[in-house]
């Protein structure tokens, strides 16, 4: 479905709100390689200076397709998100549009001087309502807008496109400012609220107060994008709880030329997101509404409780955690644990029956689990990730570093024929090893030389698999989980002795959200590990 955008041809109709999905330039790359019905890219927001934003929970679901997020604006700041974008190859039927904000007009034109030169336009956040004294705090100001509109304006020779806020009596009145001021488009409407959520009596996320997305803010947008049209003559682009075809003719008959999906591919693999919007411009040309089957409302973001019954301490800075009770989970997946004030993270169950977890001190949440408490009440959601199915009939090989060894425990009790390598600095610093010799070939190694083999793991997989027949390394399956250095290297030597096809590695990438949302967890090659893996083959390392 090819269609023009401020003077372009493009690929397709559609763009991804921002900050969803497509928050990082390799999510960005890959979807000019896959998703060619995305004629328009949308960044994340990026402000002067790097922002880490809110700990965790950023997102949650609190009606099927209805979501409140709070992440705070994280961004690498515009001078490191310049580098970052420079290296990516826009297509030329695609359009790569830079949302930006600051605290200030000076801020806003300084940022928009530093990225206009690596995008097709400049997308201006007036509407995010979390962020205290940024977005909505200015886009509900119509002389503010235009002031600011007026400057970015006025300081690049590219397309500018605010972000209006429906958090205002009258978003015609702004849309109007936005436009005398010289906005080439209008973009609306960014999040409502902000609003809070709670769970077991908790506020569920770490800013109590979120904006609202999805299915419920729909009605809200429609009349958004009504007003803006009856008000000015430019072209509109619109989001907000947009998911089905019968949604886009909507929004095209208020008056919008380009349309924005974004809460509705929660949960959704990049490969599902391709199909999805392939099957909305089918609906869409052929007058039929089948897309929305695609859209996956059966999401559990909700938290159960658990109750933690036993603290075993290992070292300084690893313990197991045992609760009291049974987790449905397969291997490969991954659940969350809240605790209320404090935030959650994402953990591969070691055991899911009792539910276990290994812990090892990466920082403040992890350094807190390592005290808890018996008795200690704490939340689960999930389980999230793509469950790992080796091919039929075939050897696995895991290998596993630090609590590496949680992903690949349940494989090898739950599968059989599996050799486990585990690896770790010293003895005192393995975990598990008898339960691991009772569902394994387990081979050790420590870097002291303390236990097993002397050396890193990786050398002995390398002589493990060196003294294999053909026949029995065509029949192997990898399974890696741990640090990269780790991962890496065990992947450059599988790939001496199998093919990458064969190969499937987790790497400890940071994980927010755990469905998909947010684009925290990428990979170098845009994959979403939450989504996508966390177990990603290593046949696919490039878009």
């Amino acid at each position: 479905m090819k269609t023009e955008f401020l003077g372009k041809k493009l690929s397709g109709p559609f763009t991804i709100p921002s900050g969803i999905v497509t928050c990082s330039a390799n999510i960005i790359q890959r979807f000019f390689s896959l998703v060619p019905e995305v004629g328009i890219l949308t960044t994340k927001s990026i402000g002067p200076e790097a922002r880490l934003g809110y700990r965790e929970p950023i997102l949650t679901q609190y009606e099927p397709g209805c979501f409140a997020n709070a992440v705070g604006l994280t961004n690498p700041g515009a001078d490191q998100a310049a580098k970052l974008l420079a290296d990516l190859i826009i297509p030329e039927d695609r359009f790569l549009l830079i949302s930006i904000f600051g605290a200030s007009v000076s801020e806003y034109v300084d940022v928009a001087k530093k990225l206009a030169p690596y995008g097709d336009g400049l997308e201006l956040n007036l509407s995010c309502p979390h962020a205290k004294g940024l977005g909505m705090a200015m886009g509900q100001d119509p002389a503010l807008v235009q002031e600011i509109v007026s400057a970015v304006k006025s300081a690049v020779d590219i397309p500018v496109v605010p972000k209006l806020t429906p958090n205002v009596p009258n978003i015609g009145e702004i849309a109007k400012a936005a436009a005398d001021g010289g906005a080439d488009a209008i973009c609306a409407i960014n999040t409502m609220g902000p609003e809070q959520h709670e769970a077991h009596g908790h506020p569920i996320l770490s800013n109590q107060k979120g904006g609202l997305s999805g299915k419920g803010i729909l009605p809200r947008a429609l009349q958004c994008v009504r007003d803006i049209r009856n008000s000015v003559d430019c072209a509109i682009i619109a989001c907000g709880g947009i998911s089905s075809a019968a949604d886009v003719r909507k929004f095209q008959g208020a008056g919008a030329s380009i349309i924005g999906v974004g809460s509705a591919l929660i949960g959704m693999t990049t490969d599902q997101i391709a199909e999805y919007f392939t099957a909305l411009s089918n609906d869409l040309e052929n007058a039929a509404d089948n897309c929305e089957k695609l859209v996956r409302y059966d999401i559990d973001m909700n938290f159960k409780p658990v109750t933690l019954v036993e603290n075993i301490k290992i070292t300084e800075d690893i313990c197991i955690l045992t609760f009291d009770c049974k987790i449905q989970i397969q291997p490969g997946q991954f659940i969350f644990l809240w605790i209320p004030g404090l935030g959650e993270k994402p953990f591969s169950a070691l055991v899911d029956d009792p539910f276990r977890l290994a812990i090892i001190n990466l920082g403040d949440f992890t350094e807190k689990l390592l005290h808890l408490t018996p008795g200690t009440e704490a939340y689960i959601r999930g389980p999230h990730g793509v469950p790992i199915t080796p091919p039929a009939d075939s050897k696995i090989i895991a290998v596993a570093g630090g609590t590496g060894l949680a992903a690949v425990y349940q494989l090898a009790r739950d599968f059989g024929n599996t050799d486990i390598f585990f690896g770790a600095r010293s003895e005192d610093r393995l975990y598990f090893v008898e339960e691991s010799e009772r569902v394994s070939n387990l081979h050790i190694a420590t870097d002291d030389g303390s236990r097993g083999a002397s050396g890193v793991i990786t050398e002995l997989l390398d002589k493990h698999l060196s003294e294999m027949s053909d026949y029995d390394l065509n029949s192997l399956v990898f399974y890696n989980c741990g640090p990269a250095p780790m991962v890496h290297a065990a992947e450059a030597i599988q790939k001496k002795y199998s093919s990458p096809d064969r190969i499937f590695s987790a790497i400890d990438y940071l994980t927010k959200c755990g469905v998909g949302i947010c684009g925290a967890c990428d990979s170098p090659d845009g994959r979403r590990l939450c989504v996508d893996g966390p177990f990603l083959d290593a046949a696919d390392t490039k878009p």
